[in-house]
């Protein structure tokens, strides 16, 4: 009993080459991972201390900043921005904080992701 070419199943998988392939596909996506949550977590941590300091009711700018300075030093997370970056206003008879900045990831030399972050406190009726 002879077996034909044609009737033999053609093996199917992955082969090393398509494996390597997605091993590295996967570990930049991991990489870019690794380097972008920390910058997430940092922008959360900064869209809650300006909704803190805004829900306080602090109405002058130096009162606001001086918040955001002691929020600052409360929670050492907060290094891309300081409180002289903040734009305070008052819309409605309500203060409105707004920060925005840059942050740049090396994710290796000479590759940068830039990623720009911006923000505006929750309004809060006085």
């Amino acid at each position: 009993m002879t077996v034909s070419l044609h009737t033999r199943r053609r093996q199917s998988g992955v082969t090393l080459l398509g494996l390597l392939m997605w091993a590295i596909v996967l570990g930049f996506g991991a990489l870019i991972v690794m380097k972008v949550v920390p910058t997430i977590i940092e922008y959360s941590t900064i869209s809650k201390a300006v909704n803190k300091i805004a829900a306080e009711g602090l109405s002058t700018v130096p009162e606001i900043r001086a918040a955001f300075d002691r929020q600052k030093d409360i929670d050492y997370g907060i290094t891309s921005i300081t409180s002289r970056d903040l734009d305070i206003t008052k819309e409605n008879d309500k203060v409105v904080i707004r920060f925005a900045y840059n942050k740049e990831v090396e994710l290796f030399s000479p590759v940068f992701l830039l990623i720009k972050y911006q923000g505006t406190s929750r309004t809060t009726t006085r």
